[in-house]
Parts: structure tokens; C-alpha cells; sequence
């Protein structure tokens, strides 16, 4: 079988090379996550830890989609060789074994071409993080020999998890319908795509149910897997869409040879029109859908601020800020932001976790006086001694902290409420910080005016630091906030767009190779070269309008989600997606697609028509 697939290999490149990309860049996307992942965990770097964590899963979910949604295609393309191949004496089983012994080379091969690009996208991630402020300028990875048996796993892994289901539909379809292109061969719709399609959206919709109604912490995770799973499941269910088009392009375009051409095309290419769709779907949802999630956190965040602060002026220095008995301030709360590391022993298996964190050091008084935020569950009046207030820890529970070179054990005697960003998940009394830490700590302290008082006397009275409105300072700490999550939405735009390019190309190139007599009966009956290239361009922008739609649908989900819990916690309805992404992405499906298909089908239609409609198949 593996000789009979290296010559698959050799006779029909074309149909793999963009499976063989795909798993390339996803075996050099993890080896480098990887490797600076457990370099920024060892440093404590949180957002360089939540962007490669984000760019793992991602990457890992799209290498396989794309892998799976090509090798089906491929295998759909493949069905007479395959039916030949039953009717010369293989078997079911010996027919699978040739498609994951393809896999298994598809994979061996990637990998071999991934580890050395991982080393150059290691660089290039390190770069990007540096950049973005992530991780210091001289942070460093080190190298692991362990890291290529990962990549080898991954790189097969990858590519045998995608041709699983290709490979058990293309062994059971019966050699006689495969050649007639009757009966189960002819099914696009199949029971397994209707019951993944059903199974992914009703997982899809409770998941955005669940996310309207969960906490802050748990709605984000919640509403970017709504994303994910909405997208699998109109992938699925896509091709139910494709005849609607194509009777929506027939009545556009009615009267027309190429309008009648096109649609036809897309009512008898159903197959080949749901698979170029598919990685423009997925690439909407994840763009649109995170994108609407990180836009809708910002404001949430910030409403939360407004809605929490109960002070007139912030003043921001380095270290406390004595603001002692300055005329016309009623109450001031100074807060430190001190970076802390947490340890708890769980209960169940006595295991520890590790977690490091931005804590905020503050008087529990002269907080309660300047916010509305109270705890959930115990009392932030009991916030001294060897205790803290935490977000994330059971009221009662003991937490191991290390601040600056102590490390001691702290009891939680207040449970914060969830928020988007806004607030402090753990809070620590003022008494536990060293005077060391503290004088290097930033700082903020909200200040709270007599009635009356003049606030440009109070500013100047001050004298020291940056003093602003409540209100300005917390636009410019969500916007600070907003700068990092657009970081972090930069790098996975960029990653989707990267893997949804490579899958749109390749699966235009494997159906116009494939169309080349379609396209020479089309001219021998009438149509110039001219006029069937347009109809194969009115035809890709058809698809890509299907998949741009289908894609909206999930990311819609995805926002509806996050924007109803974050409505739940600050009382308003706060969604919102950037138009001018929205704008590139339809403009640039639209481009990519239609010059793909413009290329691919000048190239097919080059030979003489008489040539290719008399030949054999």
C-alpha cells in the first residue's frame, strides 16, 4: 500500500499540496508555541502565555479542519480510481489502508518541511511578542530535543485525524455507483453530515445559551468555542445552501449564457462548491466572532469601570501618593499593583496549582470608600493580616503568595464578583507589601472631592504624578486593555487568514484541474474561453458569498452570546464588530477567491477544446 500511495504521490500532487502545507504550518506553529510557551510560563508573562495557548488550539482545530475538508474533496474527486481499484479486487479495508498510508506520507513529509520552518517561525513569534510588549526584549527560548518527537506526533496525528472520515466514506461507497456516479456516490448530503451538521449546531447554540448566562469568567471561553463549534456544523450542513445560490445567481442573471452557466455549475458542483466555501466559513467565524467578542469585552470593561468608581480625580504615580491633608479631598484610596505568585494544594489528589497574577495592595476602608464593587461572599472589612480577596478561590481556602521575597500562607475572607477586565481579581492589604516593593509598584489613587470643591485647586494642590478625571482614566485603562486584546486579535487574524488562504487556493486549483473538459465541451458548444472563464468567475464569488454568509451566521452566534452576558452584568446592550474589518474580509474573500479562480481556469482552458473533449477519461 505504501508504494501504491507514493505513486498517488507523484501522479496527483496537486490534490495534496495543500493538505501538505497545512500540516507544514501547523507542525511549525506548534513546535514554536510550544517551545516559547514553556519560556514565557517559567518568566510569568500572562499575555505572551494567553496568546500562544490561543495560538495552539487554534492552529491545531485548523490544521485538522482543513486537512479533513481537503482530503474529502480529494477523495470525492478520486471516486472512479477508487472505484476501479474495488473492481480489480480491493477491498474495503485495503482501500483504507492506501488513503491513511497517503495520510501517514502526507504527514511524514510535512513534518520533515515543518521543523525547520518552526525554527523560523520561532523567530518570528518571539519578534511579534517582543513588539507587542509581551515578553521583554531579552527574553530567549531554549531548545528541546524532546520537541521533535512532538512535532513527528503532531505532523501525523494531524493528517491521519483528517483522512479518518474521508477514508471510511470513500471505502464504502459501492464501485458501480462510484463509476455511474449513482446512489450513495452521488449523496452529498450523507447521514454523517446530517448528523455532525445537527449534532455541532444544537451544540452551538447551547453553548451562546449558556454563555448569556454565565459569569464574566466563564462567558468568554464559552462564546469563542460557539465560534468553533457553529462553524463546524454549517460546514456540515453547507451544501443544502449551495442550490439556493445558484437559483439566486440564475434569476440575477437570467436571460444570460453565463448567468445560466454559472448557475448550473453551482446546482451540479455541489460537492466542490461546499469544500471552497468551507475554509471561508470557518475563517469568518473565527475573525468575526472573536473579533465581536474582544470589541464587546472592551466596553464591557469600561462600563464596568464607570459603573464601579465612586471618585472625581486619579492621580497615577510610581510608588504611594501621600496625599495627606490637601484641601478639598474628602477621601482617597491609594492602590499598588503587585505581581504575586499563587499556590493552592487542592483537596481532592493534594496536587498543587501555580498560577501568577497582578495583585492590587489596598487599605480595605479607603477602598470600600472610593468603589461600588463589594464581595460576593465574605467581607472585604475583614482584609487584613495574613488574608486576601480573590475572584478565583473558595472563601475560606488557604493560598500560598509570594510577594516580592516572601512567600506566605494568606486565608480568603472575600470572594470578588466576576468582570470583564475591569476590576482586580485578587485584592491584598496594603501591611503585606514590602516598603521595597511598594516604592517600585505603580499606582493609582482615586480621590474623592468635598462638596464643592474646585477640581483644578485639588489637581495643582496634588502636585505630583498624572491627574485625571475618573472618567478619562477609565477610558484610557480600557483602552489600554483594548490595545492588548487587538495584539493578541492581530496574531490570530493573521493565522486564520494564512490557513483560510491556503485552503481556498488549494481547493479552487484541485476542481478547475479537474474541470478541464467541462470547460472544453462548454467552448466546443458555443461559449468563448473568455466566456467561460467569467462564468467560472461568477461562480467562485457565488461560493464565496456562501461562505461568507454561513461564516456571518457562526460569528453572529458567537456576539449574540458574549454581548447578552455582558448586558446581564452592566445593564446595557454593548455589541459591537469593526466595520472596517468586516469590510476587508468580504472584500478580500471576494479578490482571493475570484483571482484564484481566474488563474486556474486561464490554465485549464489553454489546451484546444477538440483535444480534451475527445479524449478519455
Amino acid at each position: 500500500m505504501l508504494r501504491l500511495s507514493w505513486s498517488t504521490f507523484r501522479e496527483r500532487g496537486q490534490l495534496f499540496l495543500g493538505a501538505l502545507l497545512t500540516v507544514c504550518l501547523g507542525v511549525a506553529l506548534v513546535q514554536s508555541s510550544l517551545l516559547i510557551l514553556l519560556a514565557a510560563a517559567i518568566g510569568g508573562y500572562v499575555e505572551a502565555i494567553t496568546l500562544l495557548g490561543m495560538t495552539l488550539a487554534i492552529a491545531t482545530f485548523l490544521a485538522v479542519f482543513i486537512v479533513a475538508s481537503t482530503f474529502a474533496f480529494t477523495v470525492a474527486q478520486r471516486r472512479r480510481d477508487l472505484a476501479l481499484l474495488r473492481l480489480a479486487g480491493a477491498g474495503r479495508g485495503q482501500l483504507r489502508r492506501l488513503l491513511l498510508a497517503e495520510a501517514v506520507l502526507l504527514g511524514l513529509f510535512g513534518t520533515g518541511i515543518g521543523v525547520p520552518l518552526g525554527m523560523l517561525v520561532q523567530r518570528v513569534q518571539t519578534g511579534l511578542l517582543t513588539g507587542l510588549g509581551f515578553v521583554p526584549p531579552e527574553f530567549t527560548v531554549p531548545w528541546h530535543d524532546w520537541i521533535l518527537a512532538v512535532s513527528a506526533g503532531i505532523g501525523v496525528g494531524v493528517a491521519v485525524a483528517g483522512v479518518l472520515a474521508a477514508s471510511r466514506r470513500g471505502a464504502r461507497v459501492r464501485p458501480l455507483e462510484a463509476l455511474r456516479e449513482t446512489g450513495e456516490a452521488a449523496r452529498v448530503i450523507t447521514a454523517s453530515r446530517w448528523f455532525f451538521g445537527v449534532l455541532f449546531l444544537g451544540g452551538a447554540v447551547a453553548l451562546a445559551t449558556v454563555s448569556s448566562f454565565a459569569g464574566p469568567i466563564a462567558a468568554v471561553p464559552l462564546s469563542i468555542n460557539v465560534a468553533i463549534t457553529a462553524a463546524i456544523g454549517l460546514s456540515a450542513l453547507s451544501p443544502l445552501v449551495v442550490p439556493l445560490a445558484g437559483r439566486v445567481i440564475g434569476l440575477l442573471l437570467r436571460g444570460g449564457p453565463l448567468g445560466t452557466l454559472a448557475a448550473a455549475n453551482l446546482r451540479d458542483g455541489v460537492r466542490r462548491s461546499a469544500s471552497t466555501a468551507a475554509p471561508l466559513l470557518v475563517l469568518v467565524a473565527l475573525l468575526l466572532g472573536m473579533s465581536g467578542t474582544l470589541t464587546t469585552l472592551g466596553a464591557a470593561a469600561e462600563r464596568e469601570l464607570h459603573q464601579d468608581l465612586r471618585a472625581d480625580l486619579v492621580v497615577t504615580t510610581e510608588g504611594p501618593l501621600p496625599v495627606g491633608e490637601v484641601p478639598g479631598v474628602a477621601t482617597a484610596s491609594t492602590e499598588l499593583a503587585v505581581p504575586v505568585t499563587l499556590t493552592v494544594a487542592t483537596v481532592e489528589d493534594g496536587e498543587t496549582e501555580t498560577d501568577t497574577a497582578e495583585a492590587v495592595a489596598v487599605d480595605p476602608a479607603a477602598y470600600l470608600r472610593t468603589h461600588h464593587r463589594t464581595a460576593v461572599e465574605g467581607s472585604l472589612t475583614d482584609l487584613h493580616g495574613d488574608t486576601i480577596a480573590s475572584a478565583e478561590h473558595p472563601l475560606g481556602s488557604v493560598v500560598e503568595a509570594r510577594i516580592g521575597e516572601r512567600t506566605v500562607p494568606l486565608r480568603v475572607v472575600a470572594v470578588l464578583p466576576g468582570s470583564f477586565g475591569s476590576g482586580a481579581d485578587v485584592l491584598l492589604p496594603r501591611e503585606l507589601v514590602p516598603a521595597a516593593v511598594a516604592a517600585e509598584a505603580p499606582a493609582h489613587t482615586l480621590v474623592r472631592l468635598d462638596p464643592g470643591a474646585d477640581p483644578t485647586r485639588v489637581t495643582a494642590a496634588l502636585g505630583e504624578g498624572r491627574v485625571e478625571t475618573a472618567e478619562a482614566w477609565a477610558a484610557r485603562t480600557a483602552a489600554r486593555q483594548q490595545d492588548t486584546s487587538a495584539g493578541i486579535m492581530t496574531v490570530i487574524m493573521g493565522l486564520a487568514g494564512l490557513y483560510a488562504l491556503i485552503a481556498v487556493v488549494n481547493a479552487v486549483v484541485i476542481g478547475a484541474a479537474e474541470r478541464r473538459r467541462e470547460f472544453a465541451v462548454a467552448r466546443v458548444s458555443g461559449l468563448s474561453r473568455g466566456q467561460v472563464v467569467r462564468a467560472a468567475l461568477v461562480e467562485s464569488w457565488a461560493v464565496a458569498a456562501i461562505g461568507l454568509f454561513l461564516g456571518g451566521l457562526a460569528a453572529a452566534g458567537t456576539v449574540a452570546g458574549i454581548g447578552a452576558a455582558a448586558a446581564r452584568s452592566t445593564g446595557a446592550w454593548l455589541v459591537g464588530v469593526p466595520g472596517p474589518l468586516v469590510v476587508a474580509v468580504v472584500a478580500g474573500a471576494f479578490a482571493v477567491v475570484g483571482a484564484t479562480s481566474v488563474l486556474t481556469s486561464l490554465v485549464a482552458t489553454r489546451p484546444r477544446p477538440v483535444s480534451l473533449v475527445g479524449a478519455g477519461e
